[in-house]
């Protein structure tokens, strides 16, 4: 291809014949739906962490305003979580083509000269870079904490949340910009009339030769989100499709087999749980309450009666387990061994692991979550004592949780308004 003549600034630099306004309009409804499915579940995703319950829930502590939404999280249905999440990063990731398409559609615009025309152009321009930017950053955070391989500096939850913030800020900003010539350019596209153009033009004035359609180019477009979908959103479905999800996290086989053979996030070994730790002889669990502590060996907790809930585990990296059958202590029952008699007033839960390192070694339950009767200290998972990589000798299951407040090697539960 020759090179061509003119600077960027200039619209002979572009020679690509699928950009048109109708056809970035199209690419620009289409994120407009799916950013806004987007942003609406990443906020419920934050809600089921219970930020406002305790600072050990709480990884954006300076969020201010921007936590007027939240509400204490419920425990039904039980599939909540895992709905909201699998929605959140599959959509997320099949739409990927579809922004840098988008970006791809406009970079014209972003080289006009003059850079500024007047304060409302600058406004404008100021909102595209917040929205090229913000996209670009959440899109790439979002990627690389689903992959298990975040790598920026600082926390991926405060990260995430505000960018999404800013970025969120910035679409609004545009959509009410550029929302009235994208509807009448899908307009022209319905009825066959002529594509109009606004200040700078995204059509090349002259063209290089065509070798794909517009049409054509948006069903690649299509084809290339199609492709994502069938390879990432099996992790959040049972049967035959998990095994297509090769993009998501722990893509392939389950792990293992038998009753303790469904997807896990991190090992004992990986959390540091020493098998010494977890004997009989050495593992008690503490619980405490306003009438004192007590402390139970494994052995005592079988003692107790025992319940069982069919519940999946759903992450935050969007995979997620079918339903399991656990077996153990409700907690509503250990609350009223400290104190708490009444299941229906059992208190807030702080329960602490024995792991050493991770953002939720230690963890806060909502009230409404410990006295529902589903929410267990499970001791069995599938009919079998737990796995060492599944929290033996005692986890925490409730009911719509996100999977990193269902504790694992739990070796404290402190009942008590938080």
């Amino acid at each position: 291809m020759a090179r061509s003549p003119f600077p960027p600034s200039n619209p002979g630099f572009w020679r690509s014949p699928v950009r048109g306004t109708r056809f970035t309009a199209v690419l620009g409804v289409v994120l407009l739906a799916g950013i806004s499915v987007l942003f609406l579940t990443g906020l419920l995703s934050y809600a089921a962490y219970n930020p406002n319950l305790s600072p050990v829930n709480d990884k954006t502590p300076d969020k201010g305003l921007l936590g007027f939404y939240l509400f204490s999280w419920p425990t039904r249905p039980h599939w909540l979580y895992r709905l909201n999440q699998g929605l959140h990063v599959t959509l997320g990731i099949t739409l990927v083509p579809v922004l840098l398409a988008k970006l791809w559609s406009v970079v014209p615009r972003l080289f006009a000269l003059p850079p500024v025309r007047s304060l409302a152009h600058g406004l404008e321009r100021l909102s595209l870079l917040l929205l090229v930017g913000g996209a670009l950053f959440e899109f790439v955070t979002g990627v690389l904490n689903v992959q298990l391989d975040y790598v920026f500096p600082g926390s991926f939850y405060p990260l995430h949340f505000y960018g999404a913030w800013v970025f969120f800020a910035a679409f609004l900003a545009h959509v009410a910009l550029k929302l009235p010539l994208a509807l009448r350019n899908l307009r022209r596209m319905r009825e066959g009339t002529g594509e109009r153009e606004e200040e700078v033009p995204l059509a090349a004035p002259a063209p290089d030769p065509a070798t794909v359609s517009r049409r054509g180019a948006l069903w690649f477009v299509g084809g290339g989100s199609a492709l994502l979908f069938v390879t990432t959103a099996g992790r959040s479905f049972d049967g035959p499709l998990r095994q297509t999800a090769v993009l998501a996290p722990h893509g392939g086989p389950e792990p293992g087999g038998g009753p303790g053979g469904f997807q896990i996030n991190k090992t004992a070994a990986y959390r540091g749980i020493r098998p010494a730790e977890t004997t009989e002889d050495a593992w008690r669990l503490v619980v405490t309450g306003p009438s004192g502590t007590v402390r139970l060996a494994r052995a005592d907790l079988l003692r107790l009666p025992l319940h069982s809930s069919s519940l999946p585990i759903a992450c935050v990296e969007g995979w997620s387990t079918s339903d399991q059958w656990w077996r153990g202590v409700r907690l509503r029952d250990l609350a009223a061994l400290v104190g708490y008699d009444d299941p229906d007033r059992a208190p807030d839960v702080l329960v602490e692991s024995l792991q050493r390192t991770g953002a939720f070694r230690t963890a806060a339950l909502r009230a409404n979550q410990v006295r529902d009767p589903r929410s267990l200290l499970a001791l069995d998972a599938n009919g079998e004592p737990l796995t060492p990589d599944h929290g033996f000798p005692a986890r925490i299951i409730v009911p719509a949780a996100p999977g990193v407040l269902n504790t694992k090697w739990v070796r404290r539960l402190d009942f008590g308004d938080l």
